[in-house]
């Protein structure tokens, strides 16, 4: 199935307030029900364990309302790891109001190198074009101390048809016909690793370990030295 890069009807700030309001909350959903949480929550477990520390400093890049790194704060807290959230968004509107947010380019993160123990996003990676990945990658290692974790679909055609069955599940038409081609538009995962070393192979290539996860989500961890 070749990856087809088409632009998604809320990126474009032509829908209604209501049309937006409606799609986070059946993205919301998605996240909650389909692996999105769940696979941050254990990218985050994984960088605590890996680096010894029971708290960490996260940048959420293109969070957007925050729901998922928020939840999976929570259920970590429950397991002694504390989460210190900052919120990036391009969109002071998709921000919420409580907790530390910030308003910023993820291409051009207004943080000085090594900011925070780890850079994370969540469906954001198949927004952008090889091009534009590579560039977030490296503007992420660069803001990080330890890890950039990425959650993110996977591209195949099993997982197109159960997006393209899932309009019962969904409130907006808008995140439905988004939903579709955020698969169509997603990486495989040697796609990504392609991607990363070609972006970072003249300072020096991280650790990338990929793993996936429930109903054809990737979870790909770019570990930094020391």
């Amino acid at each position: 199935m070749k990856r087809i890069d088409s632009p998604e009807i809320l990126d474009s700030d032509a829908c209604s307030a209501r049309d937006v309001e409606l799609s986070m909350q059946d993205m919301g959903r998605v996240n909650r029900w389909f692996g999105g949480v769940a696979t941050t929550q254990r990218l985050l477990k994984r960088v605590a364990t890996a680096s010894g520390r029971k708290q960490l400093s996260v940048l959420e890049v293109a969070a957007g309302s925050g729901e998922v790194p928020c939840i999976a704060a929570r259920r970590l807290a429950r397991q002694g790891i504390d989460l210190q959230l900052t919120l990036l968004d391009r969109a002071r509107s998709h921000l919420p109001r409580a907790g530390r947010s910030v308003v910023g380019d993820a291409l051009a993160l207004p943080f000085r190198d090594a900011s925070f123990d780890a850079v994370s996003c969540n469906l954001f990676a198949h927004h952008l074009s090889p091009a534009l990945l590579g560039e977030f990658v490296k503007e992420a290692l660069r803001v990080s101390r330890f890890a950039v974790l990425i959650n993110d679909l996977v591209r195949h055609p099993l997982h197109l048809a159960l997006a393209f069955s899932g309009f019962p599940l969904m409130r907006s038409r808008v995140a439905w016909r988004d939903g579709l081609t955020s698969v169509r538009r997603a990486y495989l995962p040697e796609e990504m690793r392609e991607t990363i070393v070609s972006a970072t192979s003249r300072n020096g290539v991280p650790r990338v370990d990929i793993s996936r996860h429930y109903l054809y989500r990737m979870g790909l961890i770019m570990w930094k030295d020391g």
